[in-house]
């Protein structure tokens, strides 16, 4: 093995930014190379030593956190050589059973080979590549909307200057639009071929899924992080309708969009904060929607109890029958201040006709002032909307309720709600 060809592959790997944002991972990696170097092959306990701060008496049989790590990280080359390396002369493989990096000759011949037959084979592929299709067409269906129906520039400049958005717009706070998305991974009976995409509700970033792995070892040939989130076809829908309310209108310069999984408690004090999505993709955000709401969750995220009454509002849109029969969905809009001053506006939904509907009452005059108005005028309100739905079609929606919200409680740890799992 050349010691040469393996220090300028592992050069160019970490130049590519391929090995992604765990630092586990790039640690065990620079761990192996150097190792390599060194001409050793390090024990399965070495290893947990040198690069997790494992203690000398660490049990192997008990902590699979080796093995995971190992696990990833091989995944992680097969997919830098499939993509930013692909046709390359070398590659860096790590033997099966063994902790060291090898120098592999990649003939190009192999690597230009076709894979149309490939894809055919891997299923989460056509998923995938299903999922792109919906977003381009998404997007060239708004495209097309708007090119044939130009902005109401006034309706727009009524809905900027209402209650619920005029004082995110003004004050000097950066905006961010906040997409909930939700986290998946693949599965694969014989740990090389990925064969379902599976969603886990207790997984919900790739860390969890380290810890998962590490808590069910007998999963770790099994389980793989392919670096994929999805996102609710609704929220496709209500971007459309509070896009417009907030990019170019914004004080503090242009809004950005960020996955609901990147936002950060600090975020909550530096910026104003636009949520768009389910209830149960809210992340962070979430204790602070319901710490001062009058609803809470239920057993599942379709189901809402208003505290005052008692009254369960429970989604349909999630059951066998809702394919092709009318069914009733409930989505919910808040505005209140964050706890620097800056604003918080949430659009959500139990599923994707309610989230629509409340993203187009927010996002209309009419809207705005029925739901101001029921609220008694609240610098901090709510309100809950029905809608009746076919499939992902919006037939018809009405507001149920809208009040002020408690704020005194939201930003005071006072809310201690236990959230479900899924």
């Amino acid at each position: 093995m050349s010691h040469a060809a393996l220090q300028a592959e592992a050069d160019e790997i970490r130049q590519t930014g391929a090995l992604g944002r765990s630092e586990p991972v790039r640690r065990l990696f620079d761990y192996l190379v150097q190792s390599s170097l060194e001409d050793r092959s390090p024990k399965e306990a070495e290893v947990a030593s040198a690069v997790f701060n494992r203690r000398a008496d660490f049990d192997t049989s008990q902590d699979a956190v080796v093995r995971v790590y190992v696990h990833k990280l091989r995944k992680k080359l097969e997919a830098i050589y499939a993509g930013p390396r692909a046709g390359t002369v070398h590659r860096l493989t790590i033997p099966r059973g063994e902790y060291r990096l090898v120098v592999e000759h990649q003939p190009v011949a192999a690597v230009a080979a076709p894979v149309v037959i490939q894809a055919a084979r891997r299923p989460w592929l056509i998923a995938l590549a299903a999922l792109v299709l919906v977003m381009v067409s998404s997007g060239a269906t708004w495209l097309a909307v708007q090119a044939a129906r130009p902005p109401a520039v006034k309706e727009l400049e009524k809905v900027r200057a209402g209650p619920v958005w005029a004082p995110l717009l003004s004050n000097r706070f950066p905006t961010l639009v906040v997409v909930g998305d939700y986290y998946i991974f693949g599965e694969s009976d014989d740990g090389m071929q990925v064969n379902r995409l599976v969603r886990e509700y207790s997984v919900n970033s790739d860390a969890e899924l380290d810890d998962f792995l590490m808590a069910h070892p007998d999963k770790v040939s099994h389980y793989i992080d392919l670096d994929l989130r999805y996102l609710p076809v609704g929220a496709a829908y209500a971007l459309r309708d509070v896009l417009p309310v907030v990019a170019t209108a914004a004080k503090a310069g242009p809004v950005k969009v960020i996955l609901a999984s990147d936002l950060t408690p600090g975020m909550l004090k530096t910026n104003n904060i636009v949520y768009v999505g389910y209830f149960s993709a809210m992340g962070v955000l979430r204790d602070a929607v319901f710490a001062g709401s009058r609803f809470s969750i239920g057993e599942t995220y379709d189901d809402l109890i208003d505290g005052r009454t008692q009254h369960h509002y429970s989604s349909q849109g999630g059951g066998p029958d809702s394919a092709g029969a009318m069914y009733v969905d409930y989505g919910y809009v808040s505005t209140f201040r964050g706890p620097a001053g800056n604003r918080i506006v949430v659009v959500a939904g139990t599923r994707d006709v309610a989230l629509m509907q409340a993203a187009d009452a927010a996002t209309s005059s009419s809207g705005v002032r029925q739901m101001v108005g029921t609220g008694q005028g609240s610098d901090a309100l709510e309100a809950l909307y029905e809608a009746e739905g076919m499939s992902r079609l919006n037939v018809a929606g009405k507001l149920l309720t809208a009040s002020p919200l408690d704020a005194g409680k939201i930003w005071s740890g006072a809310g201690g709600k236990v959230y479900p799992a899924g």
